[in-house]
């Protein structure tokens, strides 16, 4: 039950977050979800370092006084920011009226039948107005498409099969491939060319590999010079052995009496 404080300041209204519940020590639902969270948010992280932008998993957001905040797998709003004291009791969720502005991505992960995604989430989404709604629902409990993508139009939100968050500049996809060592299906952020986000260590095995193979290109030339090298010193070594054959065939000419320079 949240409480609300009415504080006016020159007419400004504002919810007192002090009588708010910034948190309720809540786990995530599973391993699963745990990992695909950290997957999506360190990704843009890693990859958006030129940007400013809010992209965190199950933190609360507070769309309106009247209601207790709304917890999504995931959000991403772009520039804005964390303010710097961040361990004060207005500072440690999302605050629609603080920053200005919803989140424009907020995603679910499906897990269970419980969630109503599809029902009251999608609502207060909607009524928050946040630009697109995801969800992933990768054991296809809620129907038979494993992604739902919903888009704001005016004040709705209609379902659509684009992938690319126009809004965003980021699009999302299914990749198969490993994470924090498992191997699985995973939702990821994209760029409009298909290729994905990358997380820190897919980014240093990237740089890993960009080394190995300029190590090995620097060898490669080595050995082509190292080759060019015998190779001018075997031209060197047979000009060197014609010169003495012709040495020897003038000298042998010279003691028979013939001058090997009018020949």
């Amino acid at each position: 039950m949240v409480n609300q404080l009415l504080i006016n300041d020159d007419d400004y209204y504002v919810p007192d977050a002090n009588q708010l519940v910034t948190e309720d020590d809540t786990p995530v639902d599973n391993f699963a979800s745990a990992k695909q969270q950290r997957l999506l948010v360190s990704s843009l992280y890693s990859s958006l370092q030129n940007q400013t932008f809010l992209g965190e998993a199950n933190v609360g957001i507070y769309y309106t006084d009247l209601q207790p905040p709304i917890v999504p797998d995931v959000f991403l709003s772009l520039d804005v920011q964390v303010p710097e004291k961040w361990w004060e009791k207005q500072n440690r969720c999302y605050m629609v009226w603080r920053f200005g502005k919803p989140p424009e991505v907020v995603l679910e992960i499906v897990s269970n039948k419980e969630g109503d995604e599809l029902g009251k989430k999608l609502k207060i989404y909607e009524h928050m107005r946040a630009s697109y709604y995801i969800i992933y629902d990768p054991n296809q409990q809620l129907a038979e498409k494993i992604l739902h993508v919903y888009e704001l139009r005016g004040t709705r939100y209609f379902e659509t099969s684009e992938t690319w968050l126009e809004q965003v500049g980021l699009g999302i996809t299914l990749w198969e491939g490993e994470f924090e060592g498992r191997q699985d299906n995973w939702l990821r952020w994209c760029y409009q060319n298909g290729n994905v986000l990358l997380t820190g260590d897919e980014r240093a095995e990237q740089e890993q590999q960009r080394a190995e193979q300029e190590q090995q290109r620097a060898e490669q030339e080595r050995q082509r010079a190292e080759q060019e090298r015998q190779r001018a010193e075997q031209e060197r070594q047979r000009a060197e052995q014609a010169e003495k054959r012709t040495q020897l065939l003038a000298d042998r000419l010279r003691a028979m009496g013939v001058d090997p320079d009018n020949l």
